[in-house]
């Protein structure tokens, strides 16, 4: 089951197909009234609550691409009692030094390399790369493009736009992005960041 009949959630199917093959998405999970009942791509839109009802054995995973309503709705699976996926695409370049969380989703042409640790939920979208020693938090996100460089730890919920790069710390002094940071696209990050939205070429604040 994919929770999100959107953009991302239609990407999200085609990803398990690559994974495990066509049929395996028994169904897309909105919250919105007006989308329950229809087809998407050839696959039925049910509430949560009929889902876990028709396809008690079935597993979900995000399809939603922001941070804090995908913390909300797997919160909400949880509570249904629904197991957790995780897809990695098969082409996906990853070293086998790497720790990574229930309910991620690693989409087609990522390059992970060394003793990288990936919390729950966390999302990296189209042709990113990690270097070493990237620790990523829950539900952390990079947009299709980012490069992040060794020693970088990224917060919780923390989303990193498309095309955006972060230059690499040290082992005793990491680059730091803060919980629920915001980089906006095509930025570069050359320091630590705590709060807010940041953007540019040095990256600097634009709003808290």
């Amino acid at each position: 089951m994919v929770y999100g009949a959107s953009g991302f959630g239609r990407e999200v199917a085609w990803l398990v197909e690559c994974c495990v093959g066509p049929g395996h998405v028994c169904c897309f999970i909105d919250d919105d009234v007006q989308k329950q009942g229809s087809l998407l791509n050839e696959i039925p839109i049910l509430s949560l609550e009929n889902a876990a009802s028709d396809h008690p054995q079935a597993k979900v995973v995000s399809g939603i691409g922001n941070p804090k309503i995908r913390e909300i709705i797997m919160n909400k699976s949880a509570a249904q009692g629904l197991g957790l996926a995780t897809f990695i695409h098969p082409n996906v370049e990853m070293s086998r030094w790497i720790n990574i969380g229930e309910g991620t989703v690693i989409c087609a042409g990522n390059i992970l390399t060394t003793n990288i640790t990936l919390g729950r939920h966390v999302q990296i979208n189209l042709d990113c790369t990690i270097g070493h020693d990237v620790i990523m938090g829950d539900y952390a996100t990079l947009a299709p493009g980012v490069h992040v460089s060794g020693c970088v730890h990224i917060g919780k919920r923390a989303y990193i736009g498309t095309g955006a790069v972060i230059i690499n710390g040290t082992q005793d002094n990491p680059i730091i992005i803060g919980d629920d940071v915001v980089v906006g696209a095509g930025a570069c990050v050359a320091k630590s960041i705590s709060y807010g939205t940041w953007g540019g070429v040095p990256a600097k604040p634009l709003h808290r």
